[in-house]
């Protein structure tokens, strides 16, 4: 199984609208996906049509004591393929739990090898902020989604977000690698998007994901529908976009898969 993360500490960067997308959009493609709601306001979770409210069982109870496994905390979605771990506000107050418990940075990574065996892909939808939470799904994961609002105040974001990662590698996951970022809310008629886009090309080059997420009325509806907007509408700007990314995401695993069966050799 490979577990893709996708973080960005600033709020309304596309983060969840991408985690439950590209789930959607892999799915669809035959693979077997969860979906890992890692926020406490449970959006990933309401963007598959389930209502944080009424989940009998959440993340929160499969890191909180190891007494429940992910198979008792998953369900199914509308997405033939896809399963949800959902989380709701119970989630905010696990931190404080874990704080003084030994290897609490690799508490969600120990629980993954539960369902290693039974998922293609695992894409966990992180909290809005560089937490204990965040924290360790980045100890948990092989790769990184960074969903990058093309406005000048995100590119400091981007910064302290890169710091991070590299303290996770040398201390907790050196096998982390970061995907790719990937340029979202973007609106062509602006002069802003195609600048923030030229100076993060520039500068990443390769790292930046060829596929745009423009800012589009059927990617803002879908949610209130509980749908991923590949499903709500799969001939949309949006869905297209989003579909392509998967076959971004999916040539990348192919490649890193490759390599590392050929240095295991």
């Amino acid at each position: 199984m490979i577990t893709i993360s996708v973080a960005n500490q600033k709020g309304g960067c596309g983060k969840t609208t991408t985690a439950v997308n590209l789930s959607a959009a892999l799915a669809m493609t035959g693979k077997r996906v969860v979906l890992i709601d890692l926020d406490p306001q449970g959006h990933a979770t309401l963007g598959v049509g389930c209502d944080p409210d009424q989940c009998e069982r959440t993340i929160y109870d499969v890191m909180s004591n190891g007494l429940t496994p992910f198979s008792f905390a998953s369900s199914r979605t509308s997405v033939n393929g896809l399963d949800i771990v959902p989380s709701n506000v119970l989630l905010s107050g696990l931190e404080t739990e874990i704080s003084t418990m030994y290897g609490r940075e690799y508490l969600l990574h120990s629980r993954l090898g539960q369902i290693d065996n039974l998922y293609d892909v695992c894409v966990i939808d992180c909290s809005p902020s560089l937490s204990l939470l965040t924290l360790n799904a980045l100890v948990a994961s092989d790769g990184l989604i960074v969903p990058v609002q093309t406005q000048y105040y995100s590119l400091e974001g981007l910064k302290q977000l890169l710091e991070t990662v590299s303290i996770v590698r040398e201390r907790f996951n050196p096998v982390l690698d970061i995907l790719g970022i990937l340029l979202t809310c973007y609106e062509s008629r602006t002069l802003l998007s195609k600048q923030v886009e030229s100076q993060m090309r520039d500068h990443f080059g390769n790292l930046v994901f060829k596929t745009i997420i423009h800012r589009t009325v059927r990617i803002a509806e879908s949610p209130g529908a509980g749908l991923p907007v590949v499903y709500y509408d799969p001939a949309c700007k949006g869905s297209l976009e989003y579909k392509s990314l998967a076959d971004e995401i999916d040539h990348e695993i192919k490649i890193r898969t490759t390599q590392a069966s050929f240095l295991n050799i």
